[in-house]
């Protein structure tokens, strides 16, 4: 009797967790597909037309951290060869790098009256607190972020000057792509997680009102960056919690993707590199959402997709949990039919996306310039639930950190192996 009211709980369980997963795995594949539900939805997540004059002013902060001056100095060649009439650069390091405060010394000197350095001197060390430094030194009306290893299109803050002017935008978020998808096995997942994020996902946040900002090809209006105090300091997230803020205080925000304007960057260099650059990212979604700003968004709809995505760290790092205790379950478990099948169900939207993902990285080589094989493809759904396993494993490796309320700085390092390909590939 007693076994049997086990497997009766534990049959419901799976039930439970598999309906759970099922909703994830869809709505994941909702906002996936969001830029391609029909015409007017794609043609409306691109740039507005470019106008004759040029009207604002960009002051674009470079935070850079134990960088190689190779790194440094391709990205400040791309930023100070903008086609915009009135760009600077301020080059942000800390001071207990002095390796890259020499570099960033050395490289401001060859751009002279166009590049300064700003030297953050907080005891703690972050990206928000050189941020907020650099801030403070910011001349002209729109302050935009760039990483270190960022690759920008020539053109770029023109268009994004046109963006402002046409929509009246208090912030305007570009694209970013990763690119160097052919070097490792997992850099090939990389590459089309950020052609989804930015391609379509970001615009779906954008149409319900509430957008976590990238940290990259963001730009933000100086007196509205101001009148927030900047980053938060703490936050390991802090673009995602500069999103969620800007969202609560109505400020109009407009995300902005075209193929040839893409930020082009790399993938982290390891394994190792990416769980902990993955970790840090979940950790700080994990404390925007504790910080609860989302939840004076004005509508219940709002509030909703705030949740739904602030939560999705947490859903992975559930998942994480369920994967091993799924395939034991199946190893060992003796169920009814029903059951078993319904164990299944979230593998339905999972292989669709999968199916698309293919779709997907067909896109991505022909916006691109790159050609993809097959080779590719196989290694895309192969690599597949492996990739998934290692976001499950840095979610889960979040979830105790943030227990533990141990929110250090694991800094991604910058190799320059996108370098390679900012001529297309074939």
């Amino acid at each position: 009797m007693l076994t049997t009211i086990l497997s009766v709980i534990i049959g419901l369980m799976i039930v439970a967790v598999s309906a759970a997963l099922f909703v994830i795995a869809l709505s994941t594949l909702y906002v996936s597909t969001h830029a391609w539900w029909d015409p007017e939805t794609q043609a409306a997540t691109s740039y507005t037309e470019l106008l004759p004059t040029p009207a604002l002013s960009f002051s674009l902060i470079m935070p850079c951290r134990h960088e190689s001056e190779l790194v440094m100095a391709t990205t400040l060649k791309h930023l100070c060869n903008q086609q915009h009439p009135n760009v600077e650069v301020i080059i942000s390091v800390g001071d207990d790098d002095p390796d890259t405060v020499a570099i960033a010394h050395k490289l401001a000197e060859e751009y002279p009256g166009r590049v300064r350095v700003s030297i953050d001197e907080a005891l703690v060390k972050n990206k928000p607190r050189q941020l907020n430094t650099a801030l403070r030194m910011c001349r002209n009306e729109i302050v935009g972020v760039f990483d270190a290893e960022s690759i920008a299109a020539p053109d770029l803050m023109l268009h994004v000057d046109s963006c402002f002017q046409s929509k009246n935008a208090d912030v305007v978020q570009g694209a970013v792509q990763l690119v160097n998808y052919r070097d490792t096995w997992y850099s090939l997942r990389n590459c089309l997680e950020y052609f989804t994020w930015f391609r379509s996902r970001l615009h779906a946040y954008a149409k319900q009102g509430f957008i976590p900002l990238g940290g990259n090809t963001v730009f933000i209006r100086r007196d509205v960056l101001s009148s927030i105090n900047g980053w938060d300091a703490n936050c390991l997230a802090e673009d995602c919690d500069l999103g969620v803020r800007l969202s609560v205080t109505h400020r109009k925000i407009v995300i902005a993707y075209s193929p040839h304007l893409v930020t082009k960057e790399e993938t982290p260099d390891s394994i190792r590199s990416l769980i902990k650059q993955r970790t840090r990212w979940s950790l700080g979604f994990m404390q925007v959402y504790a910080k609860g700003d989302w939840k004076t968004l004005p509508t219940a709809i709002q509030r909703a997709v705030a949740w739904w995505t602030l939560m999705q760290q947490h859903f992975m790092a559930f998942a994480g949990l369920c994967i091993p205790i799924a395939i034991v379950t199946a190893l060992l478990g003796k169920f009814p039919v029903p059951v078993t099948l319904l164990a299944f169900f979230p593998l339905i939207p999972a292989v669709a996306a999968v199916a698309f993902d293919a779709c997907m990285l067909h896109e991505f080589g022909r916006d691109h310039g790159y050609k993809i094989r097959i080779y590719d493809y196989v290694r895309l759904v192969l690599g597949t639930p492996f990739y998934q396993i290692l976001l499950a494993f840095a979610a889960l490796r979040a979830l105790v950190r943030f227990r533990r309320s141990d929110f250090r700085w694991e800094k991604t390092m910058h190799a320059g192996a996108h370098l390679d390909y900012l001529v297309a590939r074939s």
